[in-house]
This record gives C-alpha cells, structure tokens and sequence, in this order.
C-alpha cells in the first residue's frame, strides 16, 4: 500500500527532545515500512525516517528562531501534498483540520488521527461542516465531545517494543514528573504528592513560553525546601533511564487528557502509573495492574505504597499486549483497507482498465490510474 503521512512541522519527526504527536508519527512511519508498505513522510528537513521524506521546512518551526508564523509553513506542505495525491491510495493527516478544504473531495482515502483535545466551543462549527471527513481518535474519552461527525475508529498510540529496556530492579528510589509544565499537567499536585508521601521527585519537563509565568510564579517557588529535583527537558535517550529507575510516574492531569504517551513510556518500562481520573486515563491505566487511578491528592497519597507494590514484569506485558507501535500500525491498516474498500467499484474497475491498456501500449499508467489496494 501506498501511504502519506503528513506530520505537524513544530518538531522533526521524530523530535529531538519533547513532542507527542511527531513522536507518535515517527513510530507509525517506520513500522508501516518495517511491515513492507511504500511510505512518503511530509515532515520538516530536519526529520529521520526509512520512508521517502518530502521536506517541507528547513527545520523544525519550534527551533527555528525566524520563524513567526507557523501557517504558512504548513500551507505549503498540504499545497506539496496535493501535488502529490495521486500517488497515494491513503492521505494520513496528524495536522489537526487544517486541510479539511483542500481534500474534501479526496475524503474516501483521507485519514485525519486528531491528536488534540476536542472540547473546545470554536471546533464544533467547522467539524460540522466537514462531518463527512473520516476520522481516528486516539482515546474513546478524546471523541466524547464531538456529535454528528465521522469516527472511523480509535486508535491508541504504540511505541516499538526495543524503544525503552524494562527495569524489574530500579534502584532510584524517587517518583517521576515527565513531559511539560503547564497548569493542566499540575505539577504543583505531583510536587505535594511526593512530599506527602515522603519520597524524592525528580521533573524532566520543558517550559513553553506560554506557561513561563506559571512556572516563576507557582512551580518555582516549590522546588525549594528539598526533596524535588528540577532536571528540565530530556531526550528519548535519558527518558528510559529516567523513567525506568523511578519506584512510579505521577500523572496529576487537570484536563481531558486525549491520550498521554508518558504513561505507555512508563509502562514501557515496567513502572507503574499514578493518575488523576480524567480524559484518556481509565483507558490506558489498568487500576491496580499497570497503575492506580485517583481522584484527588490525598487519594494519591494513600495509594503510593499499592502503587509501589505493583509487579513491574505484569506492567511491561501489558505494555506490550496493548500499546506496542505493532500494535499501532496494524490497526491503522485495517482503517486503510477498509476506507479503500469503500471506494466505488466503477472507479476501481476504470481504473485498473487504464492501467491494463497504458501497459499494453507501452506507455507508463498515472499514478491515479494505477491505484489500487495492496
């Protein structure tokens, strides 16, 4: 099968250090290839892939100081996209709706994975309108606030089985704070949490310039008196260390999560998950096998010691049983097959009579013509 990605251009894919969404990418790209498929990556210059890789920016747009406006940056990929289309049975899309307009007419073989929250006043209007465009959620929790529109499935993110070596003998000793500082991931809830229960935090988080202030003003404040170590960003290569030697992750979420690659990060590596009940969470947390959910901060308190107690080699089988990048890819597969299998049969059949006759001519059949599900 013939497939595009095309990834959000803030980060390369896959990121050098924090980035959910072309991390996710990254992982689906190379096992959709590792599987035997034909794969093109619309990703920034800066990305590394196995798959053919049409750049469409010099570098990621977070690090690129220039950069003001990330719009028309990302209309020249989708303008790079269109030019291409016809190349592809399947137009992947991780750009959020952006390119709704532009492939409206294509929608039999255009695959939109919404990546963000949904819960937002300004979306509905304009999901109304395009409520014919085909649809992935990543969490069951993610799409309960859209009606009226075209989900196709749920896909749950998956990471590859080698990504983070599990670690059944962690000597850290300390709770673990991982991914982006913001009033919504609460770290003030993990910083109490921690000192309640009388352990070590560590915090590998990166600042957006949105959330600068709330860290002076709330977060930094806390980090004296000890106990809680700020590390900042890290890369996939210290995240294993990190998170693999930690006795568990706090995940003290104040929003509806959609899915929260930390938490399989750390199942990944056999360490267990305390999280706050909200969005995605019931899903991905099994409560009392790979984690346990609670609902306010005294709750997390008294569940440390269960959570400690957690058989970490159970917690990297689920891992693999349920969130593995394999995983991942096959199930996208199955959505691509069946969206292929939708298109109307005339057009298949035209299309497989232009390909016999330019073959018979000896003359090289359209990519358009030529398309078919393989």
């Amino acid at each position: 099968m013939r497939i595009a990605q095309i990834a959000p251009l803030f980060e390369s894919v896959p990121p050098r250090l924090y980035g959910g969404t072309e991390r996710v990418v990254a992982y689906l790209t190379e096992e959709l290839v590792r599987q035997g498929h034909q794969v093109t990556l619309f990703a920034s210059e800066d990305s590394i892939t196995s798959a053919e890789l049409v750049p469409c920016a010099p570098r990621a747009l977070r690090l690129d100081p220039d950069v003001r406006d990330h719009l028309p940056h990302h209309m020249i990929m989708l303008d790079k996209v269109r030019e291409r289309a016809d190349d592809f049975d399947i137009l992947h899309f991780h750009v959020d709706y952006l390119h709704f307009p532009l492939f409206r007419s294509e929608r039999g073989r255009t695959l939109t994975t919404l990546h963000g929250r949904q819960d937002l006043a300004d979306h509905m209007p304009f999901y109304r309108r395009f409520s014919d465009m085909p649809l992935v959620s990543i969490s069951n929790a993610q799409r309960a606030p859209l009606t009226g529109v075209n989900f196709v499935g749920t896909v749950y993110h998956g990471l590859p089985r080698g990504l983070h070596a599990p670690s059944f003998d962690p000597h850290g000793g300390y709770l673990a704070f991982l991914g982006r500082i913001s009033p919504e991931k609460r770290p003030d809830r993990a910083i109490a949490i921690a000192r309640a229960a009388g352990l070590p935090l560590k915090i590998a988080a990166k600042v957006d310039k949105v959330d600068e202030a709330y860290f002076q003003n709330v977060i930094a404040p806390m980090l004296g008196g000890g106990g809680v170590e700020f590390i900042g960003e890290i890369n996939d290569n210290a995240k294993g260390e990190f998170l693999g030697q930690a006795a568990g992750l706090l995940f003290p979420i104040d929003w509806p999560e959609p899915f929260g690659l930390v938490m399989i990060e750390a199942m990944a590596c056999g360490t267990p998950v305390l999280a706050f009940r909200c969005g995605s969470v019931p899903e991905i947390v099994e409560d009392g096998l790979t984690g346990r959910i609670v609902s306010s901060v005294d709750e997390a308190v008294r569940a440390v010691p269960e959570l400690l107690a957690l058989d970490r080699r159970a917690i990297r089988a689920r891992f693999e049983e349920r969130f593995s990048a394999a995983r991942m890819a096959a199930d996208y597969v199955k959505i691509y097959q069946k969206m292929l299998r939708k298109q109307p049969a005339p057009q298949l059949q035209i299309s497989a009579m232009a390909a016999l006759s330019a073959a018979a001519n000896g003359i090289e059949a359209s990519p358009a013509a030529a398309r078919k599900d393989n």
